[in-house]
């Protein structure tokens, strides 16, 4: 059964960074793609960014030039670095597993497997 766990959430100032982390098991994750989705309260999930098993990368136009998607094939993990964050960046963060697919994707109909979710928390 492949897992998904969140790290790395808190509470920021506006201007600041955090890097979230997801640590994969039971599954073969270096031929997952990944991505990072976030919702706020009272909104949709929506997507943050994500990469393919070969490294390619797709980011959302809120974050691009700000956050930056990577990952660790050793350690079964992916992460999130968020840079010059924004009051608007607060959300609950879920990192996901595509186990099918070879491209990065922004629909969260594409992937098989979710984590419980990390809370961020930016302050104006």
């Amino acid at each position: 059964q492949v897992q998904l766990v969140e790290s790395g959430g808190g509470l920021v100032q506006a201007g600041g960074s955090l890097r979230l982390s997801c640590a994969v098991s039971g599954g073969t994750f270096r031929s997952y793609t990944m991505g990072w989705f976030r919702q706020a309260p009272g909104k949709d999930r929506e997507f943050v960014a994500a990469i393919s098993w070969n490294t390619g990368y797709l980011y959302a136009d809120t974050v691009k030039g700000r956050f930056t998607i990577s990952r660790d094939n050793a350690k079964n993990t992916v992460y999130l670095q968020m840079n010059s964050l924004r009051p608007e960046d607060t959300a609950v963060y879920y990192c996901a597993a595509d186990s099918k697919g070879t491209l990065p994707k922004s629909r969260t109909y594409g992937y098989d497997y979710w984590g419980q979710g990390t809370q961020v928390t930016v302050s104006s």
